[in-house]
Order: structure tokens, then sequence, then C-alpha cells
């Protein structure tokens, strides 16, 4: 019986199957343009501070627009809302393509669209959230995220050399594949059959979205478990931002060439896809609680390794190390709030965390640069690896966390569900 809720199985429901392949070719589009835009900012103003700021916007959208993507992402019907955002970024990223190719592109025409990508992205990401679990059977939920993570890591194992080939046949075609991965996920969207939501049994007209937002965080807020774990996860998040550039510097500082660099982040790559294959089995056999406990302790232990390394493939080791736990963690997590969250108010509380999440890894990101500078390299790992120890101890600490049930044994709310369950 279990045997059937893991992967293969879930790979036989048609409607999952599609979603997957259209986020899976979206995402490879995405590598591939991520990694030519800067080069492109670079060539038209040869200014490193404008290609931040463009790449920037994107993390300024889901800052600025999250909260309301998850209002609209439950108000709205969510498939149709997604498809529309994959179209609208179809054509935003094909402009580019043929600007490009015209000779014609301009840093505003690249502003625009970096922040309308970012706010249809914002918005497809959220509606995605909220409906997986009308998807799939409530049972395989950890199994249909273990593997979204696995095909995110597997990108970013393989996403890079692809992209750097796009890049080397012309400066177009990375835009021009990107934009047909969008074409091809909303033909995949168009494809499914299953309803992105459940029947409002409780129809009522619709509020003011900064009610209907109020109503997501205070159902949040009045959810002791994710409450803290969704703060845990954002104080890491700040460790995670700072630890990007923590990491080049100090493989830079061994010597190493881009190639070793490379592979250093190559290193966290398999080891975060190796995490998500084994998720959905660690997150049905242990309580969540205990899960967030571990991940913390490890990621504490580990850290200061960086530190230690001598040399870029041990970096490398270590990377792949800690990166192997994170995956298992937020497919657990996200399970539990999904499994608990009423499908009326998914997308405003996937969109709560996740603009948390956001703000703490750009917040981590801006301080990191500066205490590198103010601290060195090293001093700054074992600054985050004080950070993770003190956030592992109060985790441990906290009773509820402690006692939070498994997430897969938790049952799933049913319609008209969100009134009873703001009052639980």
């Amino acid at each position: 019986m279990i045997n059937t809720l893991r992967g293969p199985g879930l790979l036989r429901n048609r409607d999952f199957s599609l979603l997957l392949s259209g986020q899976l070719i979206s995402a490879v589009g995405d590598q591939a343009h991520f990694m030519a835009l800067p080069l492109i900012v670079l060539a038209l103003t040869g200014s490193a501070a404008q290609a931040g700021f463009v790449l920037g916007l994107g993390t300024l959208s889901f800052l600025a627009f999250g909260l309301v993507a998850g209002a609209l992402a439950d108000r709205w019907d969510r498939r149709l809302t997604m498809i529309v955002c994959e179209i609208g970024r179809t054509v935003l990223t094909a402009g580019v393509a043929v600007a490009l190719w015209l000779d014609r592109l301009t840093m505003p025409q690249l502003y625009a669209t970096a922040l309308l990508t970012g706010v249809l992205s914002t918005l497809f990401q959220v509606a995605s959230t909220a409906a997986l679990p009308n998807v799939v059977d409530p049972r395989r939920l950890s199994a249909a995220l273990g593997l979204q993570q696995s095909a995110v890591g597997a990108v970013g194992v393989f996403g890079a050399p692809l992209a750097g080939v796009l890049y080397a046949a012309g400066r177009t075609v990375p835009f021009a594949v990107n934009a047909v991965s969008f074409a091809v996920s909303a033909a995949s969207l168009r494809l499914m059959r299953v309803r992105f939501q459940t029947d409002r049994q409780d129809a009522r007209p619709a509020a003011r979205l900064t009610s209907e937002i109020g109503e997501g965080l205070g159902w949040l807020w009045h959810r002791p478990v994710i409450r803290f774990l969704t703060l845990v996860s954002a104080a890491d998040k700040v460790r995670y931002g700072a630890g990007y550039l923590l990491i080049i510097t100090l493989a830079r500082q061994l010597g190493s060439s881009p190639l070793w660099i490379g592979v250093v982040f190559g290193g966290a790559a398999v080891g975060a896809m190796a995490g998500a294959l084994v998720a959905d089995r660690v997150t049905r056999r242990f309580p969540l609680g205990r899960i967030a406990i571990v991940m913390l302790w490890l990621e504490a232990l580990m850290f200061p390794l960086y530190a230690l390394a001598p040399h870029p493939m041990l970096l490398a080791l270590v990377a792949a190390a800690e990166s192997l736990v994170a995956p298992v963690y937020t497919v657990a997590m996200t399970t539990h709030q999904l499994a608990i969250t009423p499908d009326e108010l998914r997308g405003r509380t996937a969109s709560a965390v996740a603009t948390l999440s956001t703000g703490a890894l750009s917040v981590g990101t801006l301080a990191g640069g500066v205490l590198i500078a103010a601290l060195g390299a090293k001093p700054l790992v074992w600054l985050c690896g004080v950070w993770l120890l003190a956030l592992a101890v109060l985790t441990t600490a906290n009773r509820a966390v402690r006692q939070a049930p498994r997430a897969g044994s938790i049952a799933r709310p049913g319609p008209g569900a969100a009134a009873a369950a703001a009052t639980g």
C-alpha cells in the first residue's frame, strides 16, 4: 500500500505529470534566461550595478506583490490564472528575444520585462502551491513535493551547463528558449482536467484585498507550530542569503578557478537533489518537530566546516552534505502547512510564508557582503554557525514543535473550513 503512494505511482497521475513536466521545462528556460540576462545588461551598459538591479527586480516584485498575489490566488480561478501568467511571460520574454535580434533592446524594456515577469511569476508560484493538494491525493502530497524539489535540484545540476551552451549559440537563444518554455507550460496546464480549487460551500461576496490578506495572516498567527517554524526558517534564510557570497569568497581565497567554484555549487545542487529524493520517506516516517530539530542541529554542526576546508573539493563535499537536509525539512513543513490549511486560505498562507522567506533571504544577501568586508570570510562562517546553534536550541526548547505530529498523518480540511479553523 505504501509503495503506491510514492514517486512511480504518482507519476501515473496524468494531471500531476503535466504540471511537473511543464514546470520542469519552464525551470530550464529560466536557468538559461537568468544566466544570459546579466551578460546582456553588462554588454549594454558595462555596469555591474545595473545588472544586479535588473536581477533584483524579481525579488522586489515578490516582496511588494506577494501578499496580494496570495489573496488573488484564493479569489480567482487558479488554473486560468496560471495559464494567463505563462502567456504573459511568453510575450514579455519573446519581446526581449525579438528586440535583441533586431538590435533594438533598451534598458527600459529590460526593466519593464523584469518587473512584470516578476509579478506574473509571483502570482504563478503562489497559485501553483495552493493548487497542489487538489491535483494529487492528500496522502501523496509529500511525494509530490519531493518530486518537485528533485526536479529543481536536477535543473541546478544540469541547467547551468545547458544555459552556457544556449548562450554560446547566440545571445537571443536563451530568451527564445525561455519564451517557448513558458508556452509549453501554458499548454500543459490547458491539458489538465482536475479542478485547482474546491467549490466554496460558504461563498461570500469578495471582501477588500486587505481584509482577505489579514484573514490569511491571522489564521497563520494562530497556528503555533507553523508560526514558530516559519520565523525560524526566515532566520535561517538570512544565513542562507549570506552564505552564497560567503562560499564564493572562501573558494576564491583557496585559489579556486571559476570552474572549481561551479563544482562547489554543483555539489550543493547534488546534495539538494539527493535530499529531495528521500524527503517523502522521511516525512512519512518521522514527526515534523523531530525533522526540524535534527535539520537545524545538523546545519549548526556542518556549517563551520566551510571555514576548515583546505581545498575546493572539500568545500563541495561540505556543500553537498549541508544541502542534503534542507529539502527534507522544506517538504515536511510545506506538507504540514498545506495539509492543515483550508483550501480557500492556501494562497494567502503560502504567499505569507514565501514573502517572509524571500525578504529574509534578501536581507541576508545584502548583509553578507557588508559582514564579509567588516569581519572577513572565516569569522563570518563561525558567526553563522553560532546563529544556527541558537536557532537549534530555541527550536529544541519549543514544546509545540517537539510534539508536532507527522505531516502525512494530519487530516485534510474540507471546503468552508476557514471560518471554523480560525477559532480552533
